[in-house]
């Protein structure tokens, strides 16, 4: 009898040892998703970079006998100036009550009536009459293009340039009546932002040279701006393409919204996506244009909004999270090292 109830104890003992020896299922480890940084903005370089390269040049520059100095893009220099937004009709003269300004274009500079007319995208040659000018015109530009703010680093040039410091502050004095806007000091220690500036063009027909066509909108753009800040555009544009002669540009596959969503951050750095799918949406167009850092500023933002969701919100949509943040982790992963 005893030996039987020891063999049951035993049984149970075994039994119960047997039950607490079961594994837990092993589930697989979860993906960690990188850490998305924020891409530093190339703006004020990728305009510097449009002169460096002389992509889709508007303006040539000539000496009194007609001699090129160098190109340049009426949208950056009217962005900066009103002496320039005078000189190419962008505004009237009615409207500038200075009249040291509009005495200034009419002195130093001069646009050249061609003897037959131009076709709609040919350079217009703007004729600069004063020697020092002309000589010191390279420096004036790279100043402009890196958001004509940089007054030291001009003056400094402008006297190495001519080897006189008289010279240097007459071409210095000529350079901030071409750029002083009415009722304010050009000279001042306020850097003006390229962005804001230049974004005045956005969805602007002023100067533009291109339309795109999406869906039943046209938007005008500049071919300057765009292929300043999108390689693909600037090879578009400079290529044996269809589109780099063409005036109107057909848009497929991108809803008019996210198009302009696109435009705007072309010409003025910033875009703010109100919901998921809008950023979805612009991440797409960005990955078909190539435009990296606004990838990363769409990823950013999805991630952001998902955060802030709680399960409930995040059930209650169509939205395939994993889905999302898979595509953003390999995008992520995908960008070459700079």
């Amino acid at each position: 009898m005893q030996t039987m109830k020891n063999k049951s104890s035993e049984t149970r003992e075994k039994k119960k040892n047997k039950v607490i020896r079961i594994q837990p299922p092993k589930l697989e480890q979860p993906v960690t998703m990188p850490v998305l940084k924020d891409e530093p903005s190339r703006y004020n370089t990728d305009i510097r970079k449009l002169l460096d390269q002389c992509h889709c040049v508007d303006v040539h520059f000539c000496t009194a006998d007609l001699n090129p100095i160098c190109g340049a893009h009426r949208v950056v220099l009217c962005s900066v100036s009103y002496g320039f937004m005078l000189l190419f009709d962008l505004i009237p003269a009615k409207e500038i009550h200075e009249f040291n300004l509009q005495e200034t274009v009419r002195t130093y500079l001069s646009v050249y009536q061609e003897p037959t007319v131009s076709m709609n995208n040919t350079p217009v040659r703007v004729i600069v009459k004063d020697v020092h000018f002309h000589k010191c015109l390279p420096d004036i530009l790279h100043f402009i293009y890196s958001g004509a703010s940089q007054w030291q680093l001009l003056e400094h040039d402008l006297k190495e340039k001519l080897k006189d410091d008289e010279e240097a502050d007459y071409v210095s004095h000529i350079v901030q009546s071409l750029l002083n806007k009415p009722g304010t000091d050009s000279h001042s220690g306020t850097p003006l932002s390229l962005s804001e500036s230049i974004g005045f063009f956005f969805n602007n027909t002023s100067l533009a040279d291109v339309v795109f066509q999406v869906q039943d909108t046209k938007i005008p753009a500049h071919r300057s701006v765009l292929a300043a800040r999108c390689d693909v555009m600037a090879a578009m544009f400079s290529g044996s393409y269809m589109e780099t002669n063409c005036a109107l540009i057909p848009v497929h596959g991108i809803s008019k919204d996210t198009f302009l969503n696109f435009l705007e951050y072309i010409y003025t750095d910033t875009v703010c996506p109100a919901s998921i799918p809008e950023a979805m949406s612009l991440m797409i167009c960005s990955e078909m244009y190539q435009v990296s850092r606004l990838q990363h500023i769409c990823e950013g933002c999805i991630t952001t909004q998902l955060q802030s969701m709680t399960s409930r919100e995040l059930a209650s949509t169509s939205l395939n999270v994993v889905s999302l943040l898979q595509k953003a982790k390999v995008m992520y992963e995908t960008q070459p090292a700079k």
